[in-house]
Parts: C-alpha cells; sequence; structure tokens
C-alpha cells in the first residue's frame, strides 16, 4: 500500500528511523522537525531509503501555535489523503519556559501542538490513522487541565514530561472516543539511543546507556503501529511492544480524559469541544 504518512519529530532518532523504514516500503513519508539543518539532513537519508523518491517536509516549532497552523494549512493544501498522522515529536526542558502562546513548553510542544495539529487535520483522518508517541514516563506526572501554563517555582522536569505524556495517552483513548471513525492509538518506544534530553550528563545517559533500545528497533515498532492491519490493533490502546498495556491510574480516566480534551481546545482556539465529533 503506498500510503502518504505524516510524522513529526522525524529529524532524528525514533522518528528518522521510521520514516526512513516507510519510506524502504514504498510509502510518501512528510518529515516534519523543526531544526533545518538536521531536517535537510533527515530528508537526505529517507530520499535514499525510498530509492530517490522525494519525501516530502516542513519546518516547525511546536513551542508555536503558529507554526502548527501553517504546517496543517499546507498538508491540507499539498496532500489530498492522508493515511497516517504520527505525533512523534517532543521533549523535556531542564527549566521553566513560557512560550509566546503562554503555556508552559513542555506541554505546549508535547501535548497542544499535536493536539492542535490533529483537530485541524481531522476531516483529512476521516477513517485513517493517528498514532501517538508517549511514554512509560507517563507514571511520573499527571496534567492539570485547569493549569496548562505553571508556576516556575514549582516546575520539575520530569514531572512536566511525564504529565505530557500522560496527555498523549488520554489524548488518544479520548479521540477514540469522540472520533469512532479515526484509529487512534498511543505507545511507548522505550528508553531510546538518542539525543534526547538536556545539560551533559542526561545526554551521556541517552547516547551511551548499555540497555537502550536502539532508534532502528523503537522506528520499527512505530512503523508497525502505522502499517499494521486495523483489526490488528485496539482502537484507543496503549501499546508497550506490540501489545496493549493499562496505563497508570490517572492516565486511563475518561473524566480527565474529557476535561483535558475541552480545556486543550480552548487552550489553542478551537473553542471548548475542538473539532467536529464523529
Amino acid at each position: 500500500m503506498d500510503r502518504t504518512v505524516v510524522i513529526t519529530g522525524a529529524s532524528s532518532g525514533v522518528g528518522l528511523a521510521a520514516a526512513e523504514q516507510l519510506a524502504a516500503q514504498g510509502d510518501q513519508v512528510v518529515v516534519i522537525g523543526r531544526n533545518a539543518d538536521r531536517l535537510a539532513a533527515a530528508v537526505a537519508k529517507v530520499r535514499t531509503a525510498g530509492n530517490g523518491r522525494e519525501p516530502g517536509q516542513f519546518r516547525a516549532d511546536f513551542e508555536d501555535l503558529d507554526d502548527v497552523r501553517a504546517l496543517a494549512a499546507h498538508l491540507l493544501e499539498t496532500y489530498p489523503s492522508i493515511d497516517v498522522l504520527a505525533n512523534n515529536a517532543g521533549g523535556i526542558i531542564a527549566g521553566y519556559r513560557r512560550t509566546k502562546d503562554g503555556y508552559e513548553a513542555t506541554m505546549q510542544g508535547n501535548h497542544l501542538a499535536p493536539f492542535l495539529l490533529t483537530n485541524l487535520l481531522r476531516e483529512r483522518l476521516t477513517g485513517k490513522r493517528v498514532v501517538n508517541t508517549a511514554s512509560d514516563a507517563h507514571s511520573s506526572g499527571a496534567p492539570d487541565p485547569d493549569d496548562l501554563v505553571g508556576e516556575p517555582a514549582n516546575y520539575r522536569a520530569f514531572r512536566a514530561y511525564g504529565a505530557t505524556k500522560s496527555a498523549n495517552i488520554l489524548f488518544a483513548a479520548e479521540a477514540h472516543r469522540r472520533w469512532p471513525d479515526v484509529t487512534s492509538v498511543s505507545f511507548h518506544p522505550g528508553v531510546v539511543r538518542t539525543n534526547f534530553g538536556y545539560g551533559r550528563a542526561m545526554r551521556l545517559f541517552y547516547k551511551y546507556a548499555p540497555f537502550l533500545v536502539s532508534p532502528e528497533k523503537a522506528g520499527a515498532l512505530l512503523a508497525w503501529l502505522i502499517t499494521a492491519p486495523e483489526d490488528e490493533l485496539v482502537n484507543g490502546g496503549y501499546y508497550v511492544g506490540h501489545r496493549v498495556r493499562q496505563p497508570r491510574p490517572h492516565a486511563a480516566d475518561p473524566a480527565l480524559a474529557a476535561r483535558l480534551w475541552d480545556a486543550s481546545a480552548e487552550a489553542v482556539g478551537l473553542g471548548k469541544t475542538g473539532g467536529a465529533e464523529g
């Protein structure tokens, strides 16, 4: 099948590995990244993997919601069909930072931006698929729908990151409930050997720790979730490896998921209920 697959955070790590594997299978891959130089290098790798087929590309910084809107407009104008949206972009931020849109940067980059992008592409995704890169780090934090701004004095990097990964899981499950015509899943890619993290110590850990998962293996899991037949997936499920796992209770709470959806929709300017329901 010649799919059109949009992958955010595809200029390195898991997203790039999946993009290369999908291009090698003959899919039309659209590579989204924040850094122009890394994006150009990634596009070259995906082109090579696809035997010269030119991948799509777009530079967008998810800490700027106007960039997300521009990305959505480009995708809608350029691709009549989008078979899969892989919301893979994400990161952990050492210190508190508030975006120009007014939200804590981890929450915006990891949750609000992909939430907005998915809603803006909603109609193009009818009968299609959304895959959200979450993490078992969701155990370390829960999102507060009433406070997406936070306080500098209370900021803890791993707790903030965990809250956004919980948000990714809650979003996937709530999308399944609101949009039954869209297959929506989230997954834990493993602790992956990438340039993830901040500070020398953390970057060394993610580069050299012996038990880490390779980007290629994690990318293969993302590629499987993108390409697996619909009847092999559990809609709304959280995957660890090729099996659905129950996330922590706060990340499996339908009431919290609904509150987060409505708060997120208001935060990104979509109104209380966001995009059209199924």
